[in-house]
């Protein structure tokens, strides 16, 4: 783990307008002050990020991220019971406040989260303002989940990487839009349509009318790829395929495999999904087939990620 004065260094290099990689219990972010238009800029250029896709801000309170955004009842319930954890609430952005309007994309909404990482939280408390944060990896590829994969990602640029070792959860943050009475499920992720159901009524999502104009993040319909292609539900395999298996009992025939659980545990699988897909993106193989994760619970974010990582690069 970083030393005291390994994030207080980063704190500094935040406030100086530098990037910053961190981990959270979810994945690996890449932060900047989310105050400092021309930081924000250095995140969408060092991922390669559109700029109509909005950033998530990272707060050390409930507090902070009242500074900034407009909390309805849904969301302060929501805010009070599952912060700090991985749920980001996209919230009514206050008339004043100091957010760079890169940050939102042009949007008068905001979409922030408390992380439950003692580095995080240590992080932005020494920083004393709020980081814009999404993931640190390359706009479209597979996310990072430990401090190596931050580094192969982002060998060109100047950047301070915090290790915290592999992350917890391993799968991005769920993502609920709150606007008045409303709650609504933007993006699926570690805390589920239940544990969100006892604090909130949730409704059911407008579609996304312009893909390439998402209202928050997360909405982009290829993400999460690698760079051979994936193939989803797969009930056979080749040598020429790598193997991305579930369960105990794994297809025969691939060129590599590697199981998300051998025991079905789902949470198992969220962990370890982001580093298989990375480690089985390998141009000797033409696929990575993947067999079916049951729909149900974390299952219903791993399939989404999957879809996702299915969809050709172009298709943003």
């Amino acid at each position: 783990m970083p030393t005291r004065d390994q994030i207080l260094n980063a704190a500094h290099r935040i406030r100086e307008g530098k990037l910053v990689a961190f981990p959270t219990e979810t994945v690996y972010g890449l932060g900047a002050d989310a105050t400092n238009g021309i930081a924000v800029a250095e995140v969408f250029a060092a991922k390669g990020r559109p700029q109509f896709n909005p950033l998530i801000v990272h707060v050390a309170s409930l507090h902070q991220a009242r500074e900034f955004a407009e909390f309805s009842s849904p969301a302060l319930r929501l805010a009070e019971a599952l912060w700090p954890g991985p749920l980001s609430l996209v919230l009514p952005l206050k008339r004043e406040h100091n957010i760079a309007p890169l940050v939102t994309a042009g949007l008068n909404t905001i979409a922030v989260r408390q992380p439950d990482h003692p580095v995080a939280q240590e992080l932005i408390t020494a920083c004393d303002r709020p980081l814009a944060a999404p993931s640190a990896n390359l706009s479209g590829h597979v996310s990072a989940t430990t401090a190596e994969h931050v580094a192969k990602d982002f060998q060109n640029i100047e950047l301070t990487i915090l290790d915290g070792g592999p992350t917890r959860i391993g799968l991005e943050s769920t993502i609920v839009h709150c606007h008045d009475d409303r709650a609504v499920i933007l993006r699926t992720g570690a805390i589920t349509a239940g544990a969100l159901e006892r604090h909130v009524t949730l409704s059911d999502p407008s579609p996304v009318r312009d893909p390439q104009k998402p209202s928050s993040p997360g909405q982009l319909a290829s993400h999460y790829a690698p760079s051979v292609p994936v193939r989803l539900d797969a009930r056979q395999v080749d040598k020429n395929e790598a193997l991305l298996a579930f369960g105990p009992d794994p297809l025969p025939g691939a060129g590599r495999t590697i199981n998300l659980s051998e025991r079905g545990n789902l949470k198992e699988a969220a962990a370890r999904l982001f580093g298989a897909l990375r480690d089985l993106d390998c141009n000797k193989f033409r696929a990575i087939a993947v067999m079916p994760v049951p729909n149900m619970d974390l299952g219903i974010a791993i399939n989404d990620r999957l879809r996702r990582a299915a969809v050709p690069r172009g298709q943003i």
